[in-house]
């Protein structure tokens, strides 16, 4: 575990995604990161970051969760490093050393991408496919282009590493009134949301199981007998 990059926490949205990552540490021994909850999307994110202060510079963050894909490269249980974020036209890398230390630890099982950043759920498989097509992005999340867009500018060290959800070939129900402006979900409109389109809701619930089970199992791999030097 020598070569395994320091980290100091791990960042992952609350909900169902930030259980699978303290169930994939819960079994680990040994010192391991601190791991907090999130809001999900971007503004709900970036007054989160600016009110928390919970992040000391020159730190290593690493940030977790589940994403979309905009390719046919990628579909539900894949694992992918982000290489960067985009968000209307404007780029934000992912520190490039970090990512490389952790893309050598588990090269055999994880892709390289260039993630979008959206501040709404995109649930159209078309649109999915245009996005990917124009803008040469690999996935699409909620978060990661305001995460690094904080960090970087906080001299913070920022990887991310996600599990992909939902594929490009099949829409989803449109769950963007489910969020709300503090970034938690909402059951009604969630509720509804489902209920309006239960083909697509089925595949969805389907694919976040997989990738959840696959976040488990990612989290739990990089930090068996982790311990911080």
């Amino acid at each position: 575990m020598s070569n395994f990059p320091l980290i100091n926490t791990i960042l992952v949205p609350q909900g169902a995604e930030y259980k699978a990552v303290c169930r994939g540490l819960s079994g680990v021994t040994g010192s391991i990161p601190t791991v907090v909850a999130i809001p999900v999307g971007m503004k709900p994110l970036l007054k989160y970051l600016q009110q928390s202060q919970l992040i000391a510079p020159k730190s290593r963050v690493l940030i977790m969760g589940i994403c979309g894909s905009l390719s046919d490269r990628h579909t539900v249980g894949d694992i992918v490093l982000y290489q960067d974020c985009i968000y209307q036209g404007r780029r934000q890398e992912c520190d490039r050393t970090f990512t490389a230390q952790l893309h050598s630890y588990i090269s055999d099982k994880v892709s390289l991408v260039k993630s979008l950043t959206s501040d709404r759920v995109i649930w159209s498989a078309a649109e999915k496919r245009h996005l990917g097509e124009t803008l040469a992005a690999d996935v699409v999340d909620m978060e990661g282009f305001t995460a690094l867009e904080f960090f970087n500018a906080a001299g913070v060290d920022v990887a991310i590493l996600r599990v992909v959800s939902d594929d490009c070939q099949h829409n989803i129900p449109d769950l963007t009134s489910a969020i709300n402006s503090d970034g938690s979900l909402n059951p009604f409109p969630l509720a509804m949301g489902m209920l309006q389109q239960p083909i697509a809701a089925a595949r969805l619930i389907r694919g976040s199981l997989t990738a959840l089970k696959v976040l488990k199992q990612v989290t739990n791999l990089l930090f068996s007998g982790y311990s911080q030097k």
